[in-house]
């Protein structure tokens, strides 16, 4: 009988979720960020081993909101929990013992899914604390172990997914997602935070694939830093998420990039509606 089944992988923001989730699917499809918070929407990785199939879905960090867009993410966050079938709580190993999970959510009550703490970044680590299974996404250590430890708790039941997918979302999504990557690599200070993404056009029978996508902000002057002298900021933003979009689908890709202002789209319903941002729970 085969097993599939939805594992969530949640903790507060930088604990290195986005990095497990490529680590454990072998692909690069959720961003990873020095910064804190570059994870807006959950993102769905795939990985099928013989007889089972493991839906790992990577979340927004659990934080406490100061507005409008961080509630909405932690609501997608939530969304997922009440429905997947093993939570992973991540925790770094070199910040000592992991907190309770479920204070993390700001649920009055906790819900009856096993939860798994898991301790990220290892490898930086000289030790682990008790009661919690290490992994490192950089050297692979680990993630064998992991596996083990949740293939018993997922239901027994047919594949949901072909068992060569890595990933269940559009192309779009992961166009989006990798200008936000790019732009939290190159842009500096708070700036990233206040970029959104949106797919314009999207030719995908075309040599190359053509994508035309615009880069949100939240007034003038960051338009400026954005596009940058001559161009080049906004350049060099989609040439690396240009990059990236080539090496998952493997095809060629032009990547048309362009930036407008949404004024303070971080703070209005009607713009996070736009963008896919689910609303917030009471």
């Amino acid at each position: 009988m085969t097993r599939s089944g939805h594992i969530a992988l949640a903790g507060a923001p930088n604990v290195g979720k986005s990095s497990l989730l490529n680590a454990l699917v072998g692909s690069h499809l959720a961003i990873v960020s020095a910064k804190a918070q570059s994870t807006r929407l959950p993102v769905t990785g795939l990985r099928t081993e013989a007889d089972t199939q493991f839906i790992f879905h990577d979340l927004p960090g659990l934080l406490d909101p100061r507005y409008p867009l961080q509630e909405r993410m932690k609501a997608a966050a939530l969304q997922v929990l009440e429905r997947v079938h093993v939570i992973l709580h991540l925790h770094p190993a070199d910040l000592g013992e992991a907190p309770v999970f479920w204070p993390l959510t700001g649920l009055q009550k906790s819900s009856p899914v096993p939860v798994l703490t898991v301790y990220t970044k290892s490898d930086l680590a000289p030790g682990t604390e008790a009661g919690g299974l290490p992994v490192s996404a950089t050297t692979g250590a680990g993630l064998d172990e992991l596996l083990d430890q949740v293939r018993p708790l997922l239901p027994e039941g047919p594949f949901e997914f072909d068992p060569e997918d890595i990933g269940t979302q559009p192309l779009r999504f992961f166009a989006t997602e990798y200008i936000r990557e790019a732009a939290f690599d190159l842009l500096a200070d708070e700036l990233p935070y206040a970029v959104a993404v949106e797919v314009e056009e999207f030719r995908e029978h075309t040599t190359p694939i053509y994508i035309r996508v615009t880069l949100l902000v939240e007034r003038e002057s960051q338009k400026g830093i954005v596009i940058g002298r001559g161009g080049q900021m906004l350049k060099a933003i989609g040439a690396q998420a240009r990059g990236r979009l080539e090496t998952l689908i493997g095809a060629p890709v032009y990547l048309d990039c362009w930036v407008k202002v949404l004024p303070g789209w971080r703070k209005s319903a009607v713009a996070l509606d736009r963008l896919g941002f689910p609303e917030s729970r009471d």
